[in-house]
């Protein structure tokens, strides 16, 4: 580099050096420019930041409509009561949702025993289903799955309406009747002509019934679909296991019943044969509804439709207790879901039990004494039987040294016919019988076992409570203990006192019982003693109104036997009696009593078998 070269670049610095001194700015100048950059910051920021907002909410709305559809229409619950029920509507397939019984509440809730009546669900929302299918164009329409509008509404009454294309539309129309556990439903089709066959219309009625006893398993182990045909009457589907039936006739009503509650639907016109199913299912253990439910109920009926261009269908629903009085109102055969037993023992019930049990709870008397009262009245009514078989079995006892002297006389089994032939001599000459004293237990016995199914199917016993036992339709407890099997964890004293007094019955009956007069028969004074002890297993998960009536029974049994033996049979004059009727036979066989067609056919076959053994030895 050259000195002017260096001289030059001197110049130039020089001349940028003053230039930037005096363009310097003032410390005014400087504040001012501060003051802007402020400004311009506070104004860009709200800005970047809606920006970067606006493009999160758009992504957003894309992550939304890629991967989550858009929310339909909730549905909507509708209530409507009267004195008796509480019904929760949806207008997701315009139907029944919930029923809640406001007189009646669970057995969960009365043992609280807060003075506080929490009505009983019967079932509730996700419980139950009904509407009808109606198959068109290769698919059905199910209106449980379509969302309907409230056409109107008022305190009683409110009207569904599922319009389609067109003139196409479903009504259902529910009417609530005033102190009634009644429900009328009428459903109407509109402008399916051409589209749908009306035969193929059916009606649809799913639920899972809830607990509401403490006998849980029972409760459950009587819970099914019952129904009434046109013709054959009255049926139902076995209570134990699942089963699914066809229908067999025209319906006239279909019911899922339980222990103590029920609901019908009633069609006005029945329900057609064809396309008609019922169905019943349980749960197995471990299921979620096990512990909750007690099956799940199903039935599938034709709606017996004349047209779907404009046709209605008139029903009745009815979600009550169990009560005969309630049922028997309806004079529609409603009490034949009541499990009173069948033929014999469901007659003896319904026209002898429930007559005198029905007077006596009409005075408002509590269902303890209520109990005792009818079981006194069935005691004494039949104390002219127990009087015969107390007479019969003192005429056997009276004639047992005389039968051992017979059987002494005829110890080989060669002479097996002389010996019955001379027995039955012995019993004609002294009027004794040994089925005397079956005939009369057996003309009680079909009322002992009608009591059996009469106090656990009676409504009136539930939630009554009487001295220690809480509720007659339930067990009673007075200890809980470790579970026993065939027993249960706790104990039933209404059972030890059935048992008892059973024992003590035994013992005091035990003298009047015929040893076995042939080997290898049963010994009659063992399995005597073994039935207490079986009762005591067998009865301690029972309602403890059952435990009880029987115990009253025997206890009445022994006391009534005691009377008879004391004031009504004197055995020395019986045994006198029987003395004179032998001699006069045997001095005057002709003023003897005759003997009876049975005691000649028997004779004439044992000396026909005696001729056969007699041959049988010549050869």
């Amino acid at each position: 580099m050259d000195k002017n070269t260096v001289i030059g670049l001197v110049i130039i610095g020089l001349i940028l050096s003053v230039f930037t001194i005096f363009n310097q700015p003032s410390d005014e100048e400087i504040a001012e420019l501060r003051k802007k950059e402020l400004v311009d910051a506070k104004i860009s920021k709200p800005i970047t930041e809606k920006i970067e907002s606006e493009n999160t909410i758009a992504e957003q709305v894309d992550s939304i409509s890629i991967s989550t559809p858009v929310k339909a229409i909730e549905a909507e619950l509708i209530r409507m009561e009267n004195e008796k029920l509480i019904i929760d509507f949806t207008t997701k397939g315009g139907q029944v949702a919930a029923v809640r019984m406001k007189e009646f509440e669970t057995y969960a809730n009365y043992a609280k025993n807060d003075n506080k009546l929490t009505p009983l669900i019967f079932f509730k929302e996700g419980d139950a289903t009904n509407g009808i299918t109606l198959p068109m164009n290769g698919a059905d329409l199910n209106t449980a799955n379509e969302l309907f509008q409230v056409k109107s509404k008022t305190d009683t009454k409110i009207v569904f309406e599922l319009k389609r294309q067109g003139k196409e539309a479903i009504e259902f129309a529910y009417t609530l009747k005033p102190n009634e556990y009644d429900l009328d439903y009428d459903i109407t089709v509109r402008g399916f002509g051409g589209k749908v066959t009306p035969k193929n219309v059916l009606f649809n009625w799913n639920a899972s019934l809830r607990k509401t006893e403490r006998l849980f398993s029972e409760q459950r182990r009587v819970s099914t679909v019952c129904f009434n045909y046109e013709n054959e009457g009255f049926d139902w589907l076995n209570e134990m296991s699942d089963v699914e039936e066809l229908a067999e006739d025209k319906i006239d009503w279909i019911s899922f019943k339980q222990s103590y509650f029920s609901s019908f639907i009633n069609p006005h016109n029945g329900f057609a044969k064809e396309g008609s199913v019922f169905e019943v299912n349980t749960y197995e253990e471990g299921e979620a509804k096990h512990a909750t439910h007690l099956k799940d109920f199903s039935a599938i009926a034709n709606l017996n439709l004349a047209n779907v261009d404009n046709s209605t269908v008139h029903m009745s629903w009815f979600f009550g207790p169990n009560d005969f009085e309630v049922l028997t109102s309806y004079d529609d055969g409603y009490d034949d879901v009541l499990n009173y037993g069948w033929g014999l023992f469901r007659w003896i019930n319904l026209y002898a039990v429930q007559p005198v049990f029905n007077v006596l709870k009409s005075t408002g008397m509590g269902m303890g004494i209520a109990i005792l009262l009818l079981t006194l009245f069935i005691k004494f009514a039949l104390m002219p039987i127990q009087w015969k078989m107390y007479t019969s079995s003192a005429k056997m006892r009276i004639l047992r040294p005389e039968i051992d002297a017979i059987n002494e006389r005829f110890p080989d089994k060669a002479d097996a016919m002389k010996k019955q032939m001379e027995t039955m001599t012995l019993y004609r000459e002294s009027g004794a019988s040994p089925l005397a004293g079956c005939v009369p237990m057996l003309i009680q016995m079909p009322i002992l076992l009608a009591v059996f199914r009469f106090f656990p199917s009676t409504f009136d016993l539930r939630q009554k409570s009487f001295l220690w036992a809480e509720d007659l339709s339930s067990y009673d407890s007075i200890a809980s203990i470790p579970s026993i099997p065939f027993y249960g964890d706790h104990i039933s004293l209404f059972t030890l006192l059935m048992a008892v007094t059973t024992l003590i019955y035994t013992h005091v009956n035990s003298g009047q019982m015929q040893q076995p007069s042939q080997p290898g028969m049963p010994n009659m004074k063992v399995i005597m003693y073994f039935f207490p002890i079986m009762m005591i297993f067998f009865f301690n998960n029972y309602a403890s109104g059952l435990s009880y009536y029987y115990f009253i029974s025997t206890l009445a049994s022994i006391l009534i036997m005691v009377l008879i033996k004391k004031f009504f049979v004197d055995e020395e004059k019986l045994k006198l009696k029987m003395a004179n009727r032998k001699a006069t036979a045997a001095t005057n066989p002709k003023k003897g009593k005759t003997k009876s067609k049975f005691q000649e056919r028997l004779e004439q076959m044992q000396k026909t078998q005696q001729e056969a053994l007699k041959n049988k030895k010549k050869k």
